[in-house]
This record gives C-alpha cells, sequence and structure tokens, in this order.
C-alpha cells in the first residue's frame, strides 16, 4: 500500500492570508524519492495524483488506492510515469517496459496493476481519464522540441513535449520538461495563467546547496515557495507558476483540466504582476 496524503483545493482569497508554513503545508510537496518506497499526494485540484517510486532491493506495486474508490488506481485513471534516474523496468498489463532517463511511460486507463523495478527513479501522475487509450513507452527522439527564450533573457530554454497530442494520445494528461542553456535560470516569464487546467512542478537535476524560487499567486498577490532537488509544487489554476534558480535545473510539468491545448494560457503582462 503506498504512502498516500490528501490535498483539498484552496480559494485564492483564502491563499492571500496563508504565512510560508501554511503556503508549503497546502502547494509544497517534498519527502519524494524515498528508496524503497510509493508516495502519493492526492490532490483535489483537478483530481490530479502527483507520486514516486524508487525501488530498490523489492520489486513496488501500485495497484490499490483507497483515495481513488476503485479496486485499482487505473479503473477510471490513467497514468504518465518520467524516469529520472538509471533506466528501469515497469510492468503493466503483462508488458514489461524499460524506461530510460528522460522517457514516460503512458499507461491507459483499465490496464491494472503497475509494478517498479529498480535502478529507476520514477515520477507518477495521474489523472481521471473518460476512455482508453494505448499504453505507450515515449523515447527522447519521439519527443516535440520547442526552443523558447534568449541568453539575455536569462530564460533560453527547449521544451520537451512527451505526452501531448502531437506524441502520445491521452484524455486530459499532459506532461514533459524543460531543459535550460548554460547560465538560464528563469522559465514561464512574463508568466501566465490558465483557470481551464491545473498543474504541477517537479524541480530536479539541482546541486543539494541550490534552489528553485517558485512563484505562485495571483497575478496582482504573488508569493513564493523554495524548492530543492526533487522536490514538486502544487499550482492551482488561479495561479501564475514560474520559477527562477540559483543555477542550473530542469523542471517537469503535467497539466490535467478541460483540455490538452498546450498553447491555452493567458499572458499577463509584466505592468501586471504584484
Amino acid at each position: 500500500m503506498p504512502n498516500a496524503e490528501t490535498r483539498y483545493a484552496v480559494d485564492p482569497a483564502t491563499a492571500k492570508g496563508f504565512d510560508t508554513e501554511t503556503l508549503r503545508a497546502h502547494f509544497h510537496v517534498g519527502g519524494l524519492f524515498a528508496v524503497g518506497e510509493l508516495k502519493l499526494v492526492y490532490s483535489h485540484y483537478d483530481r490530479l495524483i502527483v507520486g514516486s517510486a524508487v525501488p530498490s532491493s523489492q520489486d513496488l506495486v501500485l495497484d490499490n488506492v483507497p483515495e481513488t474508490g476503485t479496486e485499482s488506481i487505473l479503473d477510471r485513471r490513467e497514468m504518465g510515469i518520467l524516469n529520472i534516474g538509471e533506466e528501469g523496468a515497469v510492468t503493466v498489463g503483462g508488458q514489461t517496459y524499460h524506461v530510460g532517463n528522460g522517457e514516460v511511460l503512458y499507461i491507459g486507463k483499465g490496464a491494472g496493476k503497475i509494478t517498479f523495478s529498480a535502478p529507476g527513479r520514477y515520477y507518477v501522475l495521474s489523472a481521471p481519464a473518460h476512455q482508453t487509450y494505448p499504453t505507450k513507452l515515449i523515447k527522447i527522439e519521439d519527443a516535440k522540441r520547442v526552443e523558447l527564450g534568449s541568453q539575455e533573457a536569462a530564460n533560453e530554454r527547449v521544451i520537451i513535449q512527451l505526452l501531448h497530442p502531437d506524441v502520445c494520445e491521452s484524455c486530459q494528461l499532459l506532461m514533459g520538461y524543460t531543459q535550460f542553456a548554460p547560465g538560464s535560470v528563469w522559465n514561464t516569464m512574463p508568466a501566465h495563467v490558465h483557470d481551464r487546467r491545473m498543474e504541477a512542478y517537479l524541480y530536479f537535476d539541482m546541486s543539494q546547496d541550490q534552489r528553485v524560487f517558485h512563484f505562485m499567486g495571483k497575478p496582482d498577490e504573488t508569493r513564493h515557495i523554495v524548492v530543492a532537488n526533487e522536490e514538486a509544487v502544487i499550482s492551482p489554476p488561479w495561479s501564475i507558476h514560474s520559477g527562477a534558480g540559483t543555477g542550473s535545473y530542469t523542471f517537469c510539468w503535467a497539466m490535467a483540466g478541460d483540455n490538452v491545448d498546450f498553447t491555452d494560457m493567458d499572458m499577463v503582462p509584466m505592468e501586471a504582476l504584484r
């Protein structure tokens, strides 16, 4: 049985009054990637599940999760698994997939239990699904690449879109990750919101003494969360989501909600930020 935690949705007026500790309690996800453990956070924002699996000498099996109310976690859900460690194996539906570093395994609704084998370091995301799409291993060469930003703005980066309509069909789950050119640290600025979809961010590939300052909140009422390596942030639909690091890092973005249109964004002009 995985170690599961529930996070309830918070409206922006309530979040406005949070101190640092309370803000982190609702939106920061730490303690992921514990060796030999399955960890899940069940969010009431679009019912997205954020979690991790780090098998060691024994496989880890993900099946019944009481928070979903179904016999098996994927009875009414889909899942995306990103491996941020060495190549490992994930078995689902009687088939074993060898998932390399930076690759994503998409698993469709109704696939049954999932078995994680070492030495992978797996980031797990799951959202409700209305129909079944085929399980698919998405390799880096299959991804859609989008290059953005500039060295002058310290945001030169490439967006690796893996679970995306141009690469792999899904019901509502989108995911990929962003890598930075040397000397660039800013992501997603100018900021945007999309009230039709929530998002989750995992920050990784950071040294232990580095941090990312993740900015969130209504555009005119911003807050920040300090994030260490392999920690995540749940980003509600009403919030901006942007960050800047003290050094190089990679972040995995994932979205769930009304649509799978990656460009569905409401841009926020710089002069509107407070």
